[in-house]
């Protein structure tokens, strides 16, 4: 058996705790069929840590991320919790995470798997066999930016204010990230701001152009604006590959190509932080989906996209590409016969539950490795 790797689950609220379960179970099937084991922890964040400790994140929680090969989480929030000071709020403990642990650049797949074309908003014909990555800047930017906060005029209106601020160095780090990743894909790059009117989009383009042309003149770059790529995403989305961009309009662009594939329930993500002496980076991974607490505890959300995280884990964590086309040709395999959570179902399609959906996955699993 393999030397164990350490894994921190956090499965936070919602819809989390019973998403992880499924991935506990592709654990323990690793641990029987393919002889790798991990040292698991499991702690708690977001409004679930609030319950516990008053806090949505504890001191000692956040030290066992740090020392983690990887973290995967599950979800964070809910209506329940709208009412909390802003730091006591659950999503102050992701972004404690992703700060602390300098997750800089959050990779956002899209991928349109064949028995889900039709489960798309789009034509078949502009999603069929998309397989498109998004490199989004996690730590800075208007998120992060200060001056910020909610202030009285002397007129006695209200003013909110949020900084959009961004460094050579913060550019640079997630742009090699994207171009590395480009080259290992088809070699093309768009890179996406607003330039024409803001400064930092000015500033963006201008360091991405010259890394470019100083380390990847082998990978094919194109610079976009950001609301003509939210257009193009829906009109012909298959011109894109790699989309490098900043904090804000990653975020709304990933959920945008999320959508493309049909569900949210399908979407993994990973989080990187910069490699240390060892080549080691830290690390977190995590569905795109919220905690959708409307149907928590119901045992039906769908468990794919957080398995799907954790098949991306053993890909870019340790450097297991085997075991995690494994899992995801799996999943593939799955979908192609039919079966489905709610969020997927389409015609002469089955439903399942989550679990009933877990239990199938490693089914299959137990058929390929035979």
């Amino acid at each position: 058996m393999t030397a164990n790797k350490s894994l921190l689950i956090l499965p936070g609220d919602g819809i989390g705790p019973e998403v992880m379960r499924q991935v506990r179970r592709v654990i323990d099937w690793m641990a029987k069929r393919r002889s790798v084991s991990f040292d698991v922890t499991e702690g708690l964040v977001g409004g679930a840590a609030y319950e516990a400790h008053g806090t949505p994140l504890k001191d000692e929680t956040m030290a066992d991320a740090l020392s983690a090969d990887a973290v995967l989480l599950g979800a964070v929030g809910g209506p329940k919790w709208d009412q909390l000071p802003y730091d006591k709020r659950p999503e102050r403990g992701l972004l404690r995470l992703r700060k602390e642990m300098d997750l800089f650049a959050n990779l956002r797949p899209a991928v349109v798997y064949p028995g889900l074309v039709d489960a798309s908003a789009l034509k078949p014909e502009l999603v069929r066999d998309l397989d498109i990555l998004i490199v989004r800047e996690l730590t800075g930017g208007v998120y992060f930016g200060e001056p910020r906060g909610i202030t009285t005029l002397p007129d006695g209106q209200r003013r909110g204010v949020n900084t959009q601020v961004y460094t050579t160095n913060e550019i640079i780090r997630v742009a090699k990230v994207a171009f590395e990743l480009a080259r290992k894909r088809q070699s093309r790059l768009h890179s996406v701001e607003k330039a024409n009117v803001m400064e930092s989009g000015v500033l963006w383009r201008e360091e991405v152009q010259k890394l470019h042309d100083s380390d990847y003149t082998d990978v094919t770059l194109e610079h976009m604006y950001a609301d003509n790529c939210a257009m193009q995403l829906v009109r012909a989305p298959k011109q894109f590959d790699v989309i490098v961009t900043d904090n804000l309009f990653g975020d709304i662009l990933s959920d945008c190509a999320a959508m493309l594939t049909g569900s949210l329930g399908m979407l993994p993500s990973a989080s990187f932080g910069a490699p240390d002496a060892s080549g080691r980076r830290k690390a977190m991974y995590e569905p795109v989906h919220g905690s959708a607490p409307d149907i928590a505890g119901r045992d039906v959300a769908n468990p794919l996209a957080t398995i799907l995280s954790f098949a991306m884990m053993l890909r870019y964590s340790f450097d297991m590409d085997e075991d995690a086309d494994l899992i995801e040709k799996a999943v593939k395999t799955v979908l192609a016969s039919g079966i489905r959570t709610g969020d997927i179902m389409g015609p002469n399609t089955a439903r399942v539950s989550c679990s009933t959906m877990g239990e199938t996955l490693v089914r299959e699993l137990d058929k390929m490795a035979a």
